[in-house]
């Protein structure tokens, strides 16, 4: 009987500290979630704003080739043939 007392005892113990185990595991898995929200958050704003920069980038180097830089007058001047065949579709629209 004896044995059993103790056999009992010893799962009652190995419950309690898986119980904990769980527990704590729970709060830790409640932690990272948040913490992996957190993250996809922020590398989404930082995705964005590579965009707006990368954007932006594009911009101020048409604007410098326009304004006389040397490096960029490829990529300005196929930008100006695309806008000015815009305009002749749209002209050609007006038209009929």
């Amino acid at each position: 009987m004896s044995k059993l007392v103790s056999s009992v005892e010893s799962l009652e113990v190995n419950l309690r500290k898986l119980i904990s185990s769980h527990d704590r595991l729970k709060v830790e898995h409640e932690k990272l979630k948040h913490q992996f929200s957190s993250t996809s958050n922020t590398i989404t704003e930082l995705n964005s704003e590579i965009d707006r920069l990368q954007h932006e980038n594009k911009t101020l180097r048409t604007a410098n080739a326009m304004l006389g830089s040397t490096e960029h007058k490829r990529e300005t001047k196929l930008k100006i043939n695309s806008l000015i065949k815009e305009i002749d579709s749209c002209i050609i629209q007006l038209a009929e």
